[in-house]
């Protein structure tokens, strides 16, 4: 086979297995490399050629339209702006009359967002004001040159051009092959005014607009230049977030001197730290925040992007004559921001808060809210690259039940396959597929296995026969299909943007296509960015067609339509019963509604496992809250030291798999020796007596958008100790976990939020204060985690071989007072993995502690649906020692037993025994 595959895919092989290797920055653009960022980034600020035409402005009752003018060129632009359901803005500029459509991203948006209406308030010939209903909001529209802004009282929220870098690449003809030299200049402008036409300038020509190279690979640039840009300036901003994929702090950093963020999807091995470099997956939403407000903008395109941030306290906002004031005092922070993208159209939602909890409702009212996944998928996955065969799986299963470390999912990466032929299995090493998947059944597992989206020219493969004869293929520019190289050679590329082709890739994972699949066979989305070996940074060229459009307009949605596609074939599969569970490596705005994501290519160093923090707290913030990294680092192989580290933090991370590439050692658990073995072991073991947690945190996510995952700031958004925290996080909000990622560490200073608030040690039940930096000093076996005082959180410490086993056994309510010793917290329960919670098939559970008397009381009294499991124990922290306990039922009253550790304040209520669904009250007298 080796033979077969030419010099491209066996250097590149050479490079993936090789341990040492590194990324080649040089391989991937910098902004001076890409054409279109290098002119745009050259605009200088106060200079914008833009004024409105106030004269063309029309008001309905659902939006305000209005042509803007490029002076230099007398190109017009049309504005549209809406102001839509929950404090939203959108603001919309396309060509007026684009020689062709431009591209606009369809398939994003859960549906199209319901408005609101806006009134003007004034007009005169500099701007007009308009009303935005809430809370005295206004936009200014000035005309000259043209700038939006958005004003709540007396405070500028947010400025749109306000230093004159909008820039709208017009689509033209190319003046070498044009019949009609002037047809572009004419397009553009007004017919009934022959003085615009006389005071046009020549459009300079510059390298890049219509052709474009980098290193061997050249972009043919049909429709020349297309580039958009736009500037935000957020008054009193020091902080802002998001715009993920990339391996740097939670925080933004300012890109003045060096390269923008860039959102790219693409496929970089073993991926440099702390740089704006894109990675695999790409959404542009930024959050901005202050102790007063926060807010998001959300830029809604597909195209290439880079977005630049600057801090700084000169060139404030002010308004001028139509605002009477200026703004703020020179030392007032301001964050300016610039997004930049390829081609498209201008298409931002600014979304105004004012609350943490507020954007997120927001965001999750555009694009939808995260997948709620089977409870299994939020236990431990088992993976590498890659089990060897049916025995090689076997063995590894038996290992977990000889060692007593619970698991969920064994995973199979890609030698699974017949020769790299997706939906198919290797003869010889898996000869009985649905032998393996009954066995994993048979304990309640279950199995992953990878397909991706680059398919084997063979004439052989069914799959690739089909998607031919179809016509599914991305094309090339001239027509032909599009091939490259990936993991089976010579591949082809099915056009997911098509609704018929992702319809027949789900018809795909039916039973009866997919031969040896059971229903315990869940799937891997890998390389979807997508990976083209030989191609330009090592992904698709911008001038393949998908349909009508490039490849350049759609790119950073092709990860989001694989995944889509494979989720969709989960449920058909089931007849629409059953959750899916599809992890995707590339994602954009919207891929939360789809699964889960993981961090990529990382390594088994200490910078990996720290960075992963941050990178999963940017996802959630953005509404992916299925977020996590490969334990113990992909390349390379960790020191016992770290791999136990990274168990621990990845046993509080929403997603946790542990993952290692072909070349490494083995690392299955129990291969460090008894200690080590023990340590993950309780690393896991934890894991599994949260999930009740875990779930009821995805229920939430699933109903609001927030995440699960969070930094500190969101339940303490006037706290700024709080702001550029991110070697610590919060798991909803009673939860606080700050791993130990420092090699030899003998302590971790956590800082406890709230300064009334207090925080119980969830291993030693100690109370400390909120409002402090606290020094913990730490062994091997610690994990520092926190329950928050006016709390409670049900778990299930009777730990067996997966969740599934779990499904009926008793819960422990850990109730944790706060100083007016009161507390209140959820329990949900519904089957783990069909869609029947839709059909209010739950029960869902509210907890309340205030003056001795802890109740439980029916948040969905509609609800049907009964569970076996009962309270066995109660846990207080922080109480008073009682004379008696006592619980009431609809069948009665009695007396509990219980214990009361006065060092520590403890009481604990042993085998109250009430079904976890029933009312009750316990009440201490």
């Amino acid at each position: 086979m080796l033979a077969r595959m030419g010099p491209v895919l066996l250097l590149w092989l050479a490079v993936c297995l090789s341990g040492s290797w590194a990324v080649d920055k040089g391989n991937f653009k910098t902004c001076d490399q890409s054409a279109f960022c290098k002119r745009q980034r050259a605009m200088k600020p106060g200079e914008s050629p833009y004024r409105a035409l106030l004269e063309t402005m029309e008001l309905t009752n659902t939006r305000l339209t209005l042509q803007l003018i490029n002076d230099n060129n007398k190109v017009r632009l049309l504005l549209e702006l809406y102001r839509l359901q929950g404090n939203i803005t959108r603001v919309k500029i396309n060509e007026l009359k684009p020689l062709k459509p431009r591209y606009e991203v369809p398939d994003v948006l859960i549906r199209e967002p319901s408005t609101e209406p806006l009134s003007l308030l004034s007009q005169d010939e500099n701007g007009v004001v308009l009303s935005l209903g809430a809370e005295s909001q206004r936009v200014i529209v000035s005309a000259r040159p043209f700038r939006l802004d958005i004003v709540e009282g007396r405070d500028v929220l947010m400025s749109l051009n306000s230093r004159g870098l909008l820039g709208f690449e017009h689509l033209r003809m190319r003046k070498d092959t044009q019949a009609d030299p002037e047809a572009e200049n004419k397009e553009g402008t007004d017919p009934a005014n022959p003085a615009e036409t006389a005071k046009e300038e020549e459009e300079k020509v510059e390298d890049g607009m219509w052709e474009e190279t980098f290193k061997s690979h050249t972009d043919s640039k049909p429709s020349g230049p297309s580039a958009v840009s736009l500037d935000f300036s957020l008054p009193g901003v020091e902080h802002v977030y998001g715009i993920p994929e990339h391996a740097d702090t939670l925080k933004l950093k300012t890109t003045d001197s060096g390269d923008p963020y860039r959102l790219y999807n693409l496929d970089v091995f073993q991926y440099e730290l702390y740089n704006p470099m894109a990675l695999y997956g790409a959404v542009p939403v930024m959050l901005a925040h202050n102790a007063q407000r926060t807010m998001g903008i959300f830029w809604l395109n597909a195209a290439e992007t880079w977005v630049d941030i600057s801090s700084n306290t000169a060139g404030k906002t002010v308004f001028g004559k139509m605002l009477d004031f200026v703004q703020g005092s020179s030392e007032t922070p301001q964050t300016d921001v610039r997004w930049i993208s390829e081609s498209g159209i201008i298409d931002v939602f600014l979304m105004l808060g004012p609350t943490p909890r507020d954007v997120f409702s927001q965001y999750a009212s555009l694009t939808g809210t995260q997948a709620f996944p089977p409870l299994a998928s939020l236990g431990y996955h088992q993976c590498r690259w890659n089990y060897n065969d049916q025995e090689d799986v076997r063995s590894v299963d038996a290992g977990f039940d000889e060692h007593d470390i619970p698991y969920d999912f064994i995973w199979l990466d890609i030698e699974h396959t017949d020769g790299k032929r997706y939906f198919t299995w290797d003869p010889h090493k898996f000869a009985s597929p649905k032998e393996m998947l009954q066995g994993l059944l048979d304990k309640k597992r279950k199995m992953v296995a990878i397909v991706d989206p680059h398919i084997k020219v063979d004439t052989n493969y069914k799959i690739h026969n089909e998607i031919r004869s179809r016509g599914f293929y991305v094309k090339n520019k001239d027509g032909g299909d599009y091939e490259g190289w990936c993991w089976p050679g010579n591949a082809g590329y099915p056009d997911f943007t098509r609704p018929d082709m992702r319809a027949w890739w789900a018809s795909q994972f039916a039973y009866d296509q997919y031969e040896g699949s059971m229903e315990n066979l869940y799937t891997w989305n890998d390389m979807n960015e997508p990976s083209v070996f030989n191609g330009p940074e090592v992904t698709m060229h911008k001038d393949a067609m998908h349909e009508s459009w490039e490849h350049r307009d759609v790119h950073n949605l092709y990860g989001l339509y694989v995944h889509r596609a494979t989720a969709e074939g989960l449920v058909e599969r089931s007849g629409g019963v059953e959750r899916p569970f599809v992890l995707t490596r590339a994602f954009f705005a919207g891929s939360q509604r789809y699964g889960a994501v993981w961090t990529g290519d990382n390594a088994a160093e200490w910078d990996h496992l720290k960075i992963s923090i941050p990178m999963c707290l940017s996802l959630g913030l953005v509404g992916i809250s299925f977020c996590g990294a490969d334990v113990g680092g992909f390349f390379k192989s960790p020191s016992t030291e770290l791999l136990v580290r990274w168990y621990q933090t990845g046993a509080y991370q929403p997603f946790f798999r542990a993952h290692a590439h072909l070349d490494t050692p083995r690392r299955e658990p129990w291969l460090f020796g008894p200690e080590n073995t023990a340590l993950i072991r309780e690393a896991i073991r934890q894991r599994y007596t949260f999930l009740p947690y875990w779930y009821q945190l995805f229920y939430l996510a699933y109903h609001t958008g927030e995440p699960v995952m969070r930094p500190l700031w969101v339940e303490y958004p006037q706290d700024p100790a709080t702001f550029a925290l991110d070697d610590e996080f919060l798991l909803g909000r009673d939860l606080l976990v700050h791993p130990v990622t420092e090699e030899g560490a003998r302590g971790v200073t956590a800082y406890l939020p709230g300064k009334h608030e207090v925080w119980f040690d969830i291993h030693t039940f100690q109370k400390h204060n909120g409002g402090q930096n606290l020094y913990i000093p730490v062994t091997m076996s610690s994990i520092p985690v926190f329950q928050r005082g006016g709390s409670i959180i049900p778990r299930k410490l009777r730990v067996r071989r997966s969740s599934t086993c779990m499904e009926n056994d008793p819960y422990t309510l850990y109730v944790a007072l706060d100083n007016q010793r009161t507390a209140e917290g959820e329990l949900y329960i519904d089957d783990g993995h069909t869609f029947n919670y839709e059909k209010k098939e739950l029960i869902h559970r509210k907890f309340s502690f205030a003056n001795g008397v802890l109740s439980s009381i029916d948040l969905e009294p509609n609800a049907q649906f009964t569970t076996k499991s009962w309270v066995e124990r109660i846990i207080i922290l922080g109480a008073s020692k009682p004379s008696m306990v006592t619980l009431k039922t609809a069948d009665g009253e009695n007396q509990l037993e219980f214990d009361f550790d006065a060092s520590m304040s403890v009481l604990t209520i042993r085998k109250p025994g009430m079904n976890a669904g029933a009312d009750w009250t316990v009440t201490l007298q």
